[in-house]
């Protein structure tokens, strides 16, 4: 620690800090532009100088740009030095010199950090009255615009895209004051982090183009906070909505898992929620049976709409008459919702709507990180890693902000460096030039080549069970007594030493698997290596990647397959079903569906889209969106997250009757046993989740109770500008109703709230602080810049290591052996299209690459296969067929089959390949 004076005042302060961050940190106002907390100084912009003083008794001081200076013991500053003021204002006059000055139009305006620096500066007019430099702007592709003329040459932009993110088609080019932000030449940004742009340029060059087509200013927008449902990482959001449609999602800083970035199918992936085709009022359908074979679900007759009384008497009538009804649940559905479909049905009729192999990885993962020994941790652990190896998982198709922590932590090793030679790690030019090609130990094993692999030491590139068996020797390698795999090449025996000897130097290895490709097999290999960690006593960390952003919460809940229940209805054991956010077809083949939906006499869904399984209900409840609801999720660390509702869907539309899917069951249980609805709030849901489930305990603290208030003040959910309230359902009615009152948050649907920083709190619907409007104002909900919340950072872990010793598996794989006639069908994971609800959104289907299978160059030349030929993949009685691509690296005998292709995969199966042609 280190004392230091500013401006009169004494304060403590991290010795390691620079001025800048320590002031920031204090809550000191300096403006800045090119430093950012997550990527540290270059000195560029200089826009953050301060006066510096030798001692007390130094009466003229010297500037120094604070982001630049390091933090000495007794240094004497001033913020408030008039000099250093007027030095200030001048250097964002240059650097507004050729700045169109168009705030009024420009979609930045209101969250801007330029804005936010100018008035900070004092700088209220312009001098300069010749002519502006002028660029043509670029075509970005679907997510970000480009508006180069607001430029004032921070190099924020490439600083993340290519440094922090990896990307290499953004760059600057030109010199002098001439220089441009851009691609080499137009077209879509590659990065699956190009987002972030929009945040961490601190003008308006880079903004998102999916809000620029419904614009609304920030402080017109009514917030929450929220999780992203995309994947299973749990990133917190805070997503904005304007007339009932979610207009934007900006990041919502959290310390110890996103901090200030998102993956783009995260921040771009809400377009299902403002689709004009979702189910918006309850729906009747009356079936017409006939036995149109295994393949048919009946005929169906017209659709008929129906009020909330009408549709709940109808669907208890259907249930009550059942011998016997089964829930199905969903792992994109709150654990509430899931737990209140489990209590309408009973425990022993409740199916997690996973399949079956699926679900037993689910349940397997959850007891790897409680039973090998090494803890999960999180993105920020994960970024102080010094030793990683991935089995199985191309992260960033399956959990892209992981691969991005990752990232970082393989690129730590510039800052260890820097550290031996006593640069410090804010210094990111000098510790970039230092680093050079340096990297910690990342290894790889994955069929096909990732991402990633360009920062790995070694990769490997081999079917699943090979995969596995690496897995299994380094485990070996680590700990004699872990069995070593049977017939293992000298290659991969080479391999798998100079692994274990990475991880055995590392202070904090970290092994990541997952379940994307299906395979138990390389799970157990990740344990056994875990567990051999854990008895070396390393601190190390195993991170377990599942699909769904609930799938942790619901193998935590427990439940049957998805198969168990279609046996159950098609075999005729049970002749209702309640199916909860779940379309059956994109997880079992349609053959296999069909069947059981016929044969029950009572469908009923809840679900927020229009799928192909709401299509075959008798009765369909629209459910809430994530957006229009209340629940928790646990991602796949184990954390257990509140998401908050965000907007009331009837207030704008009120012919609607969407209603979160845990208060629809509540109503449904109610009018089966033909009680009176009692009203239920989340609390006591969220109380009965806690008592029902042991291993899910400590949910209730997981978010805040409808009581808390701050100073006896709700939250608000309104930024305090927040204007046009009375006349936005004008076109309803002349008079305005009163706003939606919320019996299940202590959120308030209104600006009337506590909105500030002053007092710490976990849940922030937006950030903003006096002066600080751009989403630099994170800086003041922070115990320091770039560290926690003050309050603490949202959730509650629920997985832990438990103590013990425990045993290696020991039933190991044989190597992978092609069959004649027969490929192993593999799952592939697709950040954009693989996921089902951020599938439906515009821009995302716009950034989709084409469907294809995958194939060695081996298998295409037997198959006599040439790039973007068709071929069908038969499994059983299900075929699909789409163009191939042809991979140096993808492992003979197999063939990748990406997520949400219409051909469910949950888990490698034999299959037959012919030549086909792909239908119109």
């Amino acid at each position: 620690m280190a004392t230091i004076h500013v401006d009169g005042r004494d304060y403590e302060v991290d010795g390691a800090d620079n001025l800048l961050h320590a002031c920031l940190s204090l809550g000191l106002d300096i403006p800045y532009f090119c430093w950012h907390p997550a990527m540290g100084s270059v000195g560029a912009c200089r826009q953050c100088a301060v006066k510096q003083y030798k001692n007390a008794d130094d009466t003229q001081g010297m500037l120094v740009m604070s982001c630049m200076a390091p933090v000495q013991d007794d240094a004497y500053i001033s913020i408030e030095d008039e000099e250093a003021k007027a030095f200030r204002a001048n250097v964002i006059e240059w650097l507004m010199i050729n700045h169109p000055h168009d705030c009024p139009v420009c979609e930045e305006g209101g969250h801007c950090h330029l804005q936010d620096m100018t008035v900070m500066t004092g700088h209220d007019s312009r001098r300069y009255r010749f002519r502006k430099r002028t660029h043509k702007n670029q075509d970005l592709g679907p997510f970000i615009a480009h508006e180069m003329n607001r430029c004032i040459t921070c190099y924020r932009c490439v600083r993340f895209y290519q440094d922090y993110a990896g990307g290499g088609d953004l760059g600057a080019f030109g010199a002098h004051d001439n220089i441009y932000f851009g691609r080499f030449q137009e077209g879509t940004l590659e990065s699956p982090f190009s987002g972030n742009l929009t945040e961490v340029c601190p003008t308006g060059v880079f903004t998102d183009q999916t809000h620029s087509e419904h614009y609304t200013r920030k402080w017109d927008l009514q917030f929450a906070p929220s999780v992203c449902h995309q994947c299973a990482v749990g990133c917190n959001i805070s997503p904005g909505e304007r007339y009932g449609d979610i207009r934007r999602i900006e990041n919502r800083y959290h310390g110890d898992v996103n901090h200030y970035f998102l993956c783009d199918r995260g921040r771009f992936g809400y377009g299902y929620v403002n689709r004009e085709d979702r189910p918006r009022v309850p729906e009747w359908r009356e079936r017409q049976r006939v036995d149109a074979g295994p393949g048919a679900a009946g005929v169906v007759g017209g659709t008929i709409s129906l009020e909330i009384d009408d549709a709940l008497d109808r669907a208890a009538d259907g249930l009550r008459s059942a011998r016997r009804v089964i829930g199905i649940g969903s792992p994109r559905a709150s654990l509430e919702s899931n737990h209140m479909l489990r209590t309408l049905v009973g425990d022993e009729n409740f199916s997690t709507g996973i399949d079956a192999r699926e679900l037993e990885l689910l349940v397997r993962m959850s007891e790897l990180n409680t039973r090998c020994g090494l803890p999960s941790p999180s993105l920020r652990e994960i970024e102080a890693c010094d030793a990683v190896l991935v089995l199985g998982e191309d992260l960033l198709q399956s959990a892209a902000r992981m691969a991005l922590a990752v990232r970082q932590a393989i690129n730590a090793r510039g800052d260890a460096l820097a550290a031996e030679r006593g640069i410090p790690t804010w210094n990111a030019e000098a510790v970039k030039t230092l680093a050079q090609e340096a990297h910690h130990p990342l290894f790889l094993a994955t069929p096909e080549a990732t991402g990633l692999d360009e920062l790995a030491e070694r990769t490997l590139h081999a079917a699943p069970d090979d995969i596995a068996r690496l897995g299994f020797a380094v485990a070996h390698c680590l700990d004699a007594e872990a069995p070593a795999p049977e017939a293992l090449d000298d290659v991969t025996w080479a391999l798998a030493r100079r692994i274990g000897e990475a991880l055995l130097a590392a202070e904090r290895p970290l092994v990541i698997a997952g379940g994307s490709l299906g395979s138990p097999a390389v799970l157990e290999a990740a344990g056994n290596v875990a567990r051999a960690l854990a008895r070396r006593a390393q601190a190390g960390a195993l991170s377990l990647v599942r699909r769904e952003a609930n799938s942790t919460g619901l193998a935590l809940l427990g439940g049957q397959s998805l198969e168990w229940a279609l046996d159950l209805l098609a075999n005729g054991d049970a002749d209702g079903v309640v199916v909860l956010e779940n379309d059956l077809y994109t997880r079992a083949a349609a053959a296999r569906v069909n069947p059981a939906l016929q044969r029950a006499d009572c469908v009923v869904v809840l679900d927020h889209q229009r799928t192909a399984t709401w299509e075959k209900a008798d009765i369909g409840l629209p459910a809430a969106s994530f957006a229009e609801s209340d629940g928790t999720l646990v991602s796949l660390e184990g954390r257990a997250q509140r998401f908050y509702q965000v907007f009331e869907p009837s207030y704008i539309r009120p012919e609607t009757r969407i209603r979160e899917s845990w208060r629809w069951l509540n109503a449904l249980k109610a009018s089966v046993e033909r009680q009176p609805v009692t009203p239920l709030t989340l609390d006591e849901v969220t109380r009965e989740v806690a008592a029902t489930h042991s291993v899910l305990a400590p949910v209730g603290d997981a978010g805040l109770s409808a009581a808390y208030r701050v100073h006896g003040l709700r939250l608000a959910r309104e930024p305090h500008r927040y204007s046009g309230r009375t006349a936005m359902r004008a076109n309803l009615d002349v008079s305005e109703p009163r706003v939606p009152q919320d019996p299940d948050t202590p959120f308030a649907f209104s600006m009337e709230g506590y909105a500030g920083y002053d007092e710490p709190r976990r849940e922030v619907a937006f950030a903003w602080a006096p002066g600080w409007n751009s989403p630099q104002a994170w800086n003041k909900f922070q115990d320091e810049v770039g560290g926690h919340l003050r309050a603490g950072d949202p959730g509650v872990r629920l997985l832990a290591p438990l103590p013990g010793d425990y045993d290696y598996v020991r039933d190991l794989p044989a190597a992978f052996a092609p069959r004649d006639e027969q490929w192993l069908a593999v799952p592939q994971p697709r950040l954009f299209g693989g996921e089902e609800t951020s599938a439906r959104a515009e821009p995302i289907q716009a950034r989709m690459d084409a469907t294809r299978f995958t194939l060695s160059a081996r298998t295409a030349e037997r198959l006599r296969l040439t790039p973007d030929a068709a071929m069908t993949l038969i499994l059983g009685e299900r075929r699909l067929t789409l163009p191939v691509t042809i991979s140096a690296t993808w492992p003979d005998g197999t063939v990748g089959v990406p997520s949400q292709a219409g051909l469910p995969l949950a888990a490698p199966e034999w299959a037959r390949l012919e030549a086909g042609e792909v239908s119109a």
